[in-house]
Parts: structure tokens; sequence; C-alpha cells
């Protein structure tokens, strides 16, 4: 639970859906079955496995109804950009050979809301666009890293026809030096607290969503099995009154960026009908952010509210999507991608057939609340330290994005931080490579 419930028109019974389908006779899945074991981290890592795995398990309710659990490999959305991109430069060896599957998390569908979906047209007006200068400023271009002298931009370099996540944006308003080591030389190891927040969110989610295994053969598979799962989150929303861990996307000023928001409730007060975007964010010690972490906090959450606003609008550009990450639309799904579509009791079987059902599912949905909320916890004990509730600021937004996007279009070189914020420098793994700390120590 957690929030109040809304009340709309109920789909017709779910089963009909599922009758539709001309379900094939049951055949051996090649998965185990087992318990849940999320709560104890994922598995050790096999590097002649084909897929980077955190193993758990969901029930899969049947028609009749009899479940079955299911292991679940889950990856996270960066993991999931990693994917996509091998997946795009493996296309041909997936096209002249047997295909090496890759496994990922989908959501286990609600009974209740399984039944297929009418085709309906949204009445709200798309979320005012972004406008990019494209004068460039040669002072704010730096002599080191990626440097002046650069013939393409970070987005061509770094996430060519991949999508830019939420993530990449807002690890550019924390530091925009850092990110451009983290693009020149990989990502730091995860500290433990790192770990813990992750394995914070992993327990939070499952308290809403259970999820099962599904194997993707495909770009377009990873696509779909991402398009099912923000439908069915966005049924655990309608139904049970709260979503964890919904995958989102949009296109921002040319630029496609993806995001898992953290958690969406629909309000205890039955007169407001918008829901409510949130972020638990996890505290190593038990003290309160600073406000340069608030606000880096804020603009995360902004960010998902501007894209799940432009979802519902029905803004979504399918065409540019197709042509952009260079999918077929009409390619037949994976059998195990097309089992799933079954039980949600969809008549799914190609990519586009898929992005319709998401497309007539934001026509059920409502623009977020202008206030959203962010929740503080305490790692050791998980106890609750803040919760921080403030509005969307829609020009501010925009400024932050506009001068992220300079940096990853290429407009200008990666900035350093603000005199007044240096402290990060002390936390940062590439302070002995950085040109501040570098002329600070000399």
């Amino acid at each position: 639970g957690g929030g109040g419930r809304t009340t709309p028109s109920r789909p017709s019974n779910p089963a009909e859906g599922k009758q539709a389908c001309g379900r094939r006779p049951p055949r051996r899945r090649r998965v185990r079955l087992a318990r849940k074991e999320m709560a104890s981290g994922p598995p050790p890592a096999h590097p002649s496995s084909p897929s980077c795995t955190v193993s758990c398990t969901a029930t899969i309710a049947h028609g009749s109804g009899s479940s079955c659990e299911i292991p679940l490999e889950i990856i996270s959305e960066e993991e999931m950009a990693l994917i996509d991109a091998a997946m795009t430069s493996a296309r041909c060896l997936l096209q002249a050979s047997s295909p090496r599957s890759l496994r990922v998390a989908a959501f286990s569908p609600l009974p209740s809301a399984v039944a297929s979906l009418q085709r309906c047209h949204s009445s709200f007006r798309p979320a005012a666009p972004l406008i990019l200068s494209q004068k460039a400023s040669s002072q704010d271009i730096e002599d080191s890293g990626l440097g002046a002298s650069r013939s393409k931009s970070p987005l061509q370099l770094f996430r060519s026809r991949r999508a830019l996540s939420v993530t990449d944006i807002t690890a550019t308003e924390w530091c925009e030096k850092q990110m451009e080591f983290v693009l020149l030389h990989g990502k730091p190891e995860r500290t433990k607290a790192m770990r813990a927040g992750s394995n914070r969110h992993a327990e939070l989610e499952e308290e809403v969503v259970e999820k099962v295994e599904v194997c993707i053969k495909s770009v377009e598979d990873s696509w779909a099995v991402r398009f099912l799962n923000f439908v069915v989150g966005a049924h655990h929303l309608l139904f049970e009154g709260m979503t964890r861990e919904l995958p989102i996307l949009g296109f921002v000023e040319g630029i496609w960026i993806v995001g898992v928001i953290d958690e969406i409730r629909m309000p205890l007060n039955k007169a407001v009908q918008r829901p409510l975007l949130v972020d638990t964010k996890t505290r190593y010690k038990a003290t309160l952010p600073s406000e340069a972490q608030k606000r880096n906090a804020r603009f995360q959450l902004m960010f998902y509210k501007y894209l799940w606003d432009n979802i519902i609008a029905d803004n979504f550009p399918s065409g540019n999507f197709y042509s952009y990450f260079d999918l077929d639309p009409r390619s037949i799904l994976s059998e195990d991608v097309g089992e799933y579509c079954e039980r949600l009791g969809f008549h799914a079987k190609t990519l586009e057939d898929v992005v319709i059902y998401f497309r007539d599912t934001s026509c059920l949905l409502l623009p977020s609340q202008e206030t959203l909320m962010l929740r503080y916890e305490y790692q050791g004990d998980n106890s609750l330290l803040d919760e921080y509730i403030f509005n969307y600021e829609a020009d501010w937004f925009k400024g932050q994005i506009l001068e992220s996007l300079k940096f990853w279009s290429g407009e200008r070189g990666a900035r350093i931080v603000p005199k007044d914020e240096r402290w990060k420098c002390r936390f940062c793994k590439f302070a002995s490579m950085c040109p501040v700390t570098v002329s600070s120590d000399g």
C-alpha cells in the first residue's frame, strides 16, 4: 500500500484478453524455480555468463488462479544502456548466427489490469519545449580533458545511437569535470554507501512490484520489455495507488533521455487525482544533506516530472524513436517476450504493437502534481531523517537542462565546480588528476 487509490473505469474481464491471444500449449521454460533471493544481494559474477544479473523471483498469476515462481535478474538503467549499445553493435551477429540470449527484468502483471486497452486521445498540452542556443563560448572550454580541439561532442563520442540517462544530466549538474573524467576513464568502483543505497531501493521496489525473468534476443526485445514495464507499472499505479522503479523516456531538444522514476503514488486525498512523484535517498550518516546535494536531487525529480508529463501528453515521436535507435518496428519479438505479452493480455507481436499499448496506457494517466517529495533515510536502520516537499520550478529546471546540454552537445567544454562547492573535490576519485586540485596543491 501507500497512498490512496484512483477509481478509473475498470477494463473488461482480464481473462478475455488472455483467451483472445490464442495461448499456445504450455511448454517447459528454460529457467529454474526458486525462492526470492534479492535480500541476500547479487550472486557472484561468472565471466562466462552472457548477462550481468541480480537474482530474485516473482510470482506470475495464471487465469486459473494458480501461480509459479520464476527467478529474476535485475539490470540497472545504466547497465541496460550498456546492453543496448552492445546489442546494437552486435546486430549483424545476432542475425547471422544463433543468437545469444540476455536476461532482463520485467514487471509481473496485476491480474486486475491485464485486459486489452482501447485507444484514447490525450487532451493535455505538451510541456513547453526547450530552446537551446547555438552560440558557443570559447572562454568556457577547458584546455584539459576532452579539450577545445575535439571534433565530436561527448554525446557523439560516448552516447552515439544511445539515450542519455537522467543521471548523466544530473551528474553534469554536480560536476561537469567529474562527468568528463567518468567518460574518459570509466566509473570508479562503487562505495559501500552506494551499494547500500541500491540495496535499499531494491527492497522498496519489492514492496510494490514483483518481477519475472525474460530473455531478450534483439534490441527490439530490449525496448519492448522496457515499454511493457512502463505499462505494468502504470497499471499498478491506477489499481493499487502506487508503483516504484518505473522506466521513463522522452525526447528533449533532439536528444533521447531515459530514466527510472523511484516512486509514484496517488494522494490519500481523493479530491486530488494527480499523482505525486517521490524519490528516496539514503544517507550513510544520520545527517541531512548539504544544499548542493538537495539541489541536485531536486533537479533529478523535476526531470522525472518533465518526462512523465510529456509522455502523458502523448508527446512521443515514435518515427524518430525508431530511426534514432536503428530499430525495426515490425520485427517479430522473441518467444519469451511474446509470452510475456500474452500474460499481460496483449496482442503484441512486434515492437510497434508494444509502443501502441504504451501510448494507449499513457492516455489513462494524469500529469503529476506541481509539488514533489524527497525522502531521506538513514542507511543504518532505514529510519526516516526528513521528508522534503518542494515545488516544480519550470524556469530554473529549463535553465539547468540548457547548461547541461551545452556540455553534452559540445557547445562548450566541461566547467569546474564553483569555489564555494569545491568541498566536493575531497570526495572525488579523480581529484589527483583534476586541474582544480592540481593547481591548488601547487
